[in-house]
């Protein structure tokens, strides 16, 4: 299978478990297949290309070498090469996918409308830890007046 077809397969797999996590209700049975068919499957299929790249299983479809994570310049070659590209890329659907998943969960039992929370679960699609750094910002007035309430009401 190429690097493209994987690259193509991978987002549209992602995009599907967001399609999900913004527009469905968010039961335990929903929940669970986002995060095991979605994030956890993406979580596999960048643990099998990144094993078959740093094993030389796979060729990562551009200067063959050990990958090396220790210098810039060594992350830029993985970077530079299609398999390189797919796998980094693999990694941040996961993990903005992931976070997504937190936001979403956090902002529910929060209270949070579904129309309040979408723009972050947009921008932590598109732009990750801006969507969650934004998320930090506005959970912390209401975090701190339910951790209130809960402290009088006990």
């Amino acid at each position: 299978m190429s690097w493209e077809t994987l690259f193509t397969l991978a987002n549209g797999w992602a995009i599907a478990a967001w399609l999900a996590l913004v527009f469905l209700p968010r039961g335990p049975k929903i929940l669970a297949l986002i995060l095991y068919l979605g994030v956890a499957l993406l979580c596999l299929t960048y643990t099998i290309l990144l094993i078959g790249v740093m094993s030389g299983g796979m060729d990562p479809g551009g200067t063959r070498g050990a990958a090396d994570f220790s210098t810039l310049v060594g992350v830029m070659a993985l970077f530079d090469t299609k398999g390189g590209a797919v796998i980094g890329w693999t990694h941040y659907l996961a993990f903005d996918l992931f976070t997504g998943m937190w936001i979403a969960r956090d902002a529910d039992q929060k209270g949070f409308s579904r129309v309040v929370q979408f723009p972050f679960l947009l921008l932590t699609l598109l732009v990750g830890p801006v969507g969650l750094f934004a998320w930090l910002i506005v959970r912390e007035r209401r975090a701190r007046a339910l951790t209130k309430a809960q402290a009088k009401a006990a």
